[in-house]
C-alpha cells in the first residue's frame, strides 16, 4: 500500500440513519394554497360561534363572507381560467354552489364547503412540495467534495461536479465516496445500502465497484472515477424518480371522473329550468326560486360527501394504527391493486444483521456459549454491524464478556484481540482459514454470512449472521396473496443466496434479487404493462423509483429514507408490516361503501329532482331534503371509524 492510502486523522461522519440527507423542507405556510386555507378556517372558526350565540348578522355574516373570499377566489380563479379553455371543473362548482347556499341562506354551509376545499388543495400543495425537496436533497448523498490526487500523489479537493471520467480520487476512512468508480488500490468494507439495500457492507478492494453516496469503512481507497456526476447512479436515480412521478397517470375520485358532464349537465338544466318557464309567460321571481331550488337539490355537494367521509374515516381509522395514507385519492387507490412487489431488507426483513448460528468445531473444546463469548469479547471495541450482532446476542444470552485487550481490525478481514490470555481472531472464513471448511460452506448455502472465530491459530467454532424477517412478515404475505389472488414478488439488491432464503421462509416463490434501483424500476413497469395494479413495498433510496412508478407506493417508516417517505403514497409509521394488507382491505371496505353512498345520494337527487320539476317543491323541504341525504350519506361513512373496522380488517377481513 502506498504511503498515500495511510490512514489520517479525519472528522469522522456523523453516524446517521441509512439514506438519510441533510435538507431543506418546505415550510406549510411557505406555501400560498396553505396561506388561504388557513385564513379561511381560522375565519370560519370565528364565525360559527359568533352565529350561535345569536350575535347580529352583520358579525358573523363578515366573518363568513371574508372566508368564502379567503378560500374560495383561489379554485374560483382557476375555474374561470378553465372555463377559457371550454372546461368546467368541480372546484368551481363548488364555489357556485357554496353562493348558491350563501343566497338562500345557508350561508354556514356554503362557507363549509368553501373551507373543506381550500384544505383539501393545501394538502396536496403541500405533498407535492415536500416531494420535490426530498428529491433535490437525495444529491446531498454526494459529497460536495472529493480529494482529488495528482500524477505526483499531491492532493486536491474538488467540487464532485468538476471530477472527470479518469480521475483519481483518495476515499478515507468514514467519508462518503464522491462519484462512481473502481478500486485501484486499497481494501475497506462499503455500506451501499442506499443504492443495493443489502443490510451488510460489502468488501471492496482492487477491481471492484464503488457507487457516489456510499459511506466507507475504516479502511482508505483509491478510486478511479468512471462516470461523470450527472451520471452517477445517484444522480440516475432522481432522474428516474422524476421521470416515474411525471409519467404516472394522474389519479382521480371516483366522482371526479365524471364532473365534467354532470357539472355541464346541471348548468344546462339549471338554465332550462330557468329560461323555459319564462318563456312560456312564468314570474321572474317564480323562475328563478324554481331554478334555485333545482340547483340546490341537483347540487354534487351531497355526491362528493358521500365519496370523502368513507375515504376519509378510513384515513382516521388507518392513522390511529400507525398507518399515514396521504390522501383521500391514495386510500381509494389501495383497494385496487392486485399485484405485490416487495423490497427484503428493512422491509420484510428488520434490516439488521442477527446471529442465527453459533457452531464450535470439533475438537476445539469450546460450547457454545464459550465459542460466543470470546468472539464477542473480542469484537466488542469494533464498530462493524457484524461485531453489533455479535455482541448483541451475547448480551442476549446475559454472557459476561471478559475486557480484551491488544485489539486490531484489518479492513475486510476482521478483528484480532487476546481475551482472557487467548489471541482470538474473528473475520470472514476465506481469509483466516480454509474457505472449503464443511460447516462455512453449508452457512453461506442457506444464504448466511459465515463468520470464524479462530483461538491460539486453530479454527474453533463459526457464527451464522443473516438478516431475520420480520415476526409478521409469513402471514403479511399469505394477506397479501389472498387479498390479490398471486403472491407477492420479492424486488432486493441482496445477493440471491440470501434473497432465496429469506422468501422460502416468508413464502414467496418469485424472487428477484441482485437489482440496482433502475432494475427494481423495470421489473415494476413490466408487471403493470401486463395491466396490473402494482403495489410497492419499500424503504430506502434505491426503492424511490419502484415507489414512485407503481400504481401505489407505501414506504415502512421507522427506518426509512426521507426520499422513500416522501415519495410513496402512504407509509406505516410503525413498521408493522401487517397493516400493509390490513389497509388494503379497508380501502376495500371504503370503496363498497362510497357505492352504497353514491346509490342513496343519487336516489334523493333523482326524487327532489323529478318532485321540482314536475310539481311545486318548496325551497325549505328541498334544502332539507338535500342536506338530510348529505347527513345520511355521511353517518355511513363514519361507520369505518369504528376500532372494529381496522381489526375485521386485520383478521383478513375487508373491514
Amino acid at each position: 500500500m502506498t504511503s498515500t492510502l495511510a490512514p489520517q486523522p479525519v472528522e469522522r461522519a456523523k453516524p446517521a440513519r441509512t439514506g438519510e440527507v441533510a435538507r431543506r423542507r418546505t415550510r406549510v405556510l411557505a406555501l400560498p394554497e396553505a396561506r388561504w386555507a388557513a385564513a379561511a378556517t381560522v375565519l370560519f372558526l370565528l364565525a360559527l360561534p359568533v352565529q350561535l350565540t345569536g350575535a347580529p348578522a352583520w358579525t358573523w355574516g363578515t366573518l363568513y363572507a371574508l372566508s368564502y373570499a379567503t378560500g374560495g377566489w383561489e379554485p374560483g380563479w382557476e375555474g374561470l381560467k378553465a372555463l377559457k379553455d371550454r372546461t368546467l371543473d368541480v372546484d368551481l362548482l363548488m364555489v357556485v354552489a357554496a353562493l348558491g347556499a350563501a343566497a338562500i341562506g345557508q350561508v354556514m354551509d356554503g362557507a363549509l364547503l368553501i373551507v373543506i376545499f381550500a384544505v383539501s388543495g393545501a394538502l396536496e400543495a403541500l405533498a407535492a412540495a415536500r416531494t420535490a425537496d426530498s428529491v433535490r436533497g437525495l444529491l446531498g448523498l454526494a459529497p460536495a467534495t472529493a480529494t482529488r490526487l495528482g500524477p505526483a500523489g499531491g492532493e486536491q479537493a474538488v467540487p464532485v461536479e468538476d471530477l472527470e471520467v479518469g480521475d483519481t480520487v483518495l476515499v478515507r476512512p468514514g467519508e462518503r465516496v464522491g462519484a462512481d468508480g473502481r478500486v485501484l488500490d486499497g481494501a475497506s468494507e462499503v455500506d451501499q445500502a442506499t443504492i443495493t439495500g443489502e443490510p451488510l457492507p460489502v468488501p471492496k478492494g482492487r477491481g471492484d465497484e464503488v457507487f457516489a453516496g456510499t459511506l466507507n469503512g475504516t479502511g482508505a481507497l483509491r478510486i478511479r472515477v468512471e462516470r461523470d456526476a450527472s451520471d452517477s447512479v445517484i444522480a440516475r436515480i432522481v432522474r428516474m424518480v422524476q421521470e416515474a412521478s411525471e409519467t404516472k397517470a394522474p389519479t382521480q375520485l371516483f366522482i371526479e371522473k365524471v364532473e365534467q358532464r354532470y357539472s355541464l349537465g346541471m348548468v344546462a338544466a339549471t338554465l332550462a329550468v330557468f329560461l323555459v318557464p319564462l318563456a312560456f309567460g312564468a314570474q321572474l321571481t317564480d323562475s328563478l326560486l324554481r331554478a334555485m331550488t333545482f340547483m340546490i337539490v341537483a347540487s354534487p355537494c351531497a355526491v362528493v360527501l358521500a365519496t370523502m367521509p368513507p375515504l376519509l374515516s378510513a384515513i382516521a381509522n388507518a392513522g390511529r394504527h400507525g398507518v399515514l395514507v396521504k390522501s383521500a385519492v391514495v386510500m381509494e387507490r389501495l383497494g385496487q391493486v392486485d399485484a405485490v412487489a416487495l423490497d427484503k431488507t428493512g422491509t420484510l426483513t428488520e434490516g439488521g444483521p442477527r446471529v442465527t448460528d453459533v457452531r464450535p468445531l470439533p475438537g476445539s473444546g469450546l460450547d457454545e456459549e464459550e465459542l460466543l463469548t470470546l468472539a464477542a469479547a473480542a469484537e466488542r471495541p469494533s464498530e462493524h454491524p457484524l461485531a453489533r450482532a455479535v455482541v448483541d446476542a451475547a448480551r442476549e444470552r446475559g454472557l459476561h464478556l471478559p475486557d480484551a485487550r491488544d485489539f486490531t481490525s484489518a479492513p475486510g478481514v476482521g478483528v484480532t484481540a487476546v481475551v482472557g490470555g487467548r489471541k482470538v481472531a474473528v473475520g470472514a472464513p476465506a481469509r483466516l482459514a480454509d474457505d472449503t471448511v464443511g460447516t462455512a460452506v453449508e452457512l453461506e448455502e442457506s444464504g448466511r454470512t459465515a463468520v470464524l472465530v479462530v483461538v491460539d491459530g486453530t479454527p474453533a467454532g463459526l457464527l451464522g449472521v443473516a438478516d431475520r424477517l420480520r415476526p409478521d412478515a409469513t402471514a403479511t404475505v399469505a394477506s397479501l396473496t389472498r387479498l390479490t389472488g398471486t403472491a407477492p414478488v420479492l424486488l432486493t439488491g441482496d445477493n440471491p443466496r440470501a434473497a432465496a432464503r429469506l422468501a422460502a421462509e416468508a413464502g414467496i416463490d418469485d424472487v428477484r434479487a441482485g437489482l440496482l434501483p433502475q432494475d427494481k424500476l423495470t421489473a415494476v413497469q413490466e408487471m403493470e404493462s401486463t395491466g396490473r395494479k402494482v403495489l410497492v413495498v419499500g424503504d430506502g433510496v434505491n426503492d424511490a423509483p419502484a415507489l414512485a412508478a407503481a400504481h401505489t407506493g407505501v414506504a415502512m417508516g421507522r427506518a426509512g429514507s426521507d426520499l422513500a417517505l416522501e415519495t410513496a403514497d402512504a407509509v406505516i409509521v410503525r413498521d408493522e408490516l401487517a397493516a400493509v394488507p390490513a389497509t388494503v382491505a379497508l380501502s376495500r371496505r371504503a370503496r363498497r361503501l362510497v357505492v352504497q353512498n353514491l346509490v342513496i345520494a343519487g336516489v334523493f337527487i333523482a326524487g327532489l329532482v323529478v318532485w321540482d320539476l314536475a310539481g311545486d317543491l318548496p325551497l325549505p323541504l328541498g334544502v332539507a331534503g338535500h342536506e338530510g341525504s348529505t347527513v345520511l350519506v355521511g353517518l355511513n361513512g363514519l361507520r369505518l371509524l369504528r376500532e372494529a373496522a381496522w381489526q375485521r380488517a386485520m383478521a383478513g377481513g375487508e373491514g
